[in-house]
């Protein structure tokens, strides 16, 4: 998370809506949802890039880590549009960037960063990126 890219230096882009929900006193997005936007585009984003519901898979990522950087506001009722990129892909990890643009502006609102360990659902150990989950996210490696 240092120079920030443009929205066309991401490999996807995904559309998000905001909700009424999402603003808050000051009449801008909370900041706490900016997370959950990361999260949304990055399961999203998953989920159709696989074809498979990621939640059958014998082992999940968790979120071991998040960051970032509020550049300017976000506003209900126009659409965040959230780049994906990764910057690692570890045997058992990646590291997400992930660029939260609006109203047709290629300079990001803010970027953050989302890590995913991958763990078994049984005993919760940490074991290698599913191969499903690692074929689709090696496009998005820079």
């Amino acid at each position: 998370m240092g120079e920030e890219r443009l929205r066309g230096d991401y490999p996807v882009v995904r559309t998000i809506g905001t909700r009424w929900e999402d603003e808050d006193v000051y009449g801008h997005v909370n900041n706490v949802k900016y997370y959950s936007y990361f999260d949304t585009a990055v399961n999203g984003y998953l989920l159709d890039a696989t074809g498979i519901d990621i939640r059958r898979l014998n082992a999940y990522g968790i979120v071991a880590e998040t960051g970032c950087r509020f550049l300017r506001e976000l506003r209900f009722p126009l659409p965040v549009e959230a780049g994906l990129a990764v910057t690692k892909l570890g045997r058992s990890s990646v590291v997400y960037e992930i660029g939260l643009f609006q109203g047709g502006s290629s300079e990001p609102a803010a970027v953050g960063k989302f890590v995913h360990v991958y763990v078994r659902g049984a005993d919760r150990a940490v074991t290698p990126v599913p191969e499903p989950i690692r074929s689709v996210l090696e496009p998005l490696t820079r």
